[in-house]
């Protein structure tokens, strides 16, 4: 009597079991080893205080004052950055460190890491201006991590990693800034703003092919923000950027043009490139509406920076003896060009929603 009653109570316990392991895994997220990261400022989790000719750098407060030990760890922001919360919410780690950090673990090296480089972009020509890593060392020095990936898991496991990985791309934003906005050194060579948008998507094409040819599957390209947004493009408009009330709608056209395009580009990626996932990530609707509709994100400023008067501090200008303004968590932006780490999290959760969203129908 007793076994009969054990034996029931165990086939229960089965049966539970397997419902809870049905219903969960439903709403789980898709399994990625890895997380693999390219592009500029707004991804690059600490790679330039590694980078001796740059001075765009982050390695110094206010920046970095939220971010888990309140430390300055390269990050443009006060806190985390996208790629961050998605490795937290994916499961894959806390944060994502950047590559060439000497003190890489090879855990990290197997659950991935950051390429990306502030100033970057691209356009190799970007670089020029800021002394980033331009996106083609970028591959290069992907290239060298596999090589030190194989040496720790071994090939085949290696190419199973990157193969299963999430490569997230996100950069263009300085390209237009430094080189046909603000400084007109491709406006020269080029007859219109279209004409540059081609040949920057020629660029990123081809950097996704090499990619591909590297082994990744899973990428994430992200648009081009609401550019004629950034307190910084407005204050090189408007001498007195307090009287702001609007984004420069011609700079917003562009990147809604840019992005237009860049959709297609990438769903004929996806048809020329076998077994490849592409998602595009919209990151011009999710901020507007940020700016449109700041109560709904917690948001009580949008039109300037945390860091100073919002207007100009960037970088070295934006450094441990500037004001900040102590609500961080309701500006949209955290310095005069990038987001604070509340605006990260929430197009963080939509990338997440985009990702979950295209392994259930893609």
């Amino acid at each position: 009597m007793a076994a009969t009653q054990l034996l029931f109570i165990l086939v229960q316990i089965s049966i539970i079991t397997a419902i809870i392991n049905t219903t969960s895994g439903s709403a789980t997220l898709p399994k990625f080893p890895a997380i693999l990261v390219f592009g500029d400022s707004t991804v690059d989790t600490g790679n330039n205080n590694f980078v001796t000719p740059t001075v765009v750098r982050a390695d110094h407060l206010p920046y970095g004052q939220d971010f888990p030990g309140r430390v300055p760890t390269g990050r443009f922001s006060n806190g985390k950055l996208i790629p961050d919360f998605l490795a937290g919410y994916l499961g894959i780690k806390d944060v994502v460190p950047p590559y060439l950090d000497p003190k890489l673990s090879n855990n990290d090296l197997q659950t991935g890491v950051c390429f990306a480089s502030a100033g970057s972009g691209y356009d190799d020509l970007t670089t020029a201006v800021t002394g980033a890593i331009t996106f083609s060392k970028q591959l290069d020095n992907f290239k060298e991590y596999i090589g030190r990936l194989e040496g720790v898991v071994g090939v085949e496991q290696a190419k199973k990693i990157i193969s299963e990985a999430l490569v997230i791309l996100s950069a263009g934003t300085n390209d237009f800034i430094l080189n046909f906005y603000n400084i007109p050194t491709r406006r020269e060579q080029f007859n219109n703003i279209s004409a540059y948008q081609d040949f920057l998507q020629t660029a990123l094409q081809n950097y996704i092919k090499e990619l591909y040819n590297q082994g990744c599957r899973q990428m994430v390209v992200a648009g081009l923000p609401p550019i004629g947004c950034l307190p910084i493009q407005v204050t090189a408009r408007f001498n007195n950027p307090f009287d702001r009330k609007y984004c420069l709608e011609d700079q917003n056209s562009d990147s809604q043009a840019y992005n237009q395009k860049l959709v297609k580009l990438l769903t004929t990626l996806q048809g020329t490139l076998p077994g490849s996932r592409i998602i595009y990530a919209d990151v011009y609707e999710t901020v507007i509406d940020m700016v449109n509709n700041p109560q709904k994100y917690g948001f009580t400023e949008t039109k300037r920076g945390c860091c100073g008067t919002g207007f100009l501090e960037v970088a070295g200008l934006c450094n441990s003896i500037t004001p900040t303004c102590g609500s961080e968590s309701q500006f949209l932006f955290w310095d005069c060009i990038h987001p604070s780490e509340a605006t990260y999290q929430n197009l963080a959760k939509y990338v997440e929603s985009k990702i979950l969203s295209y392994n259930s129908t893609g």
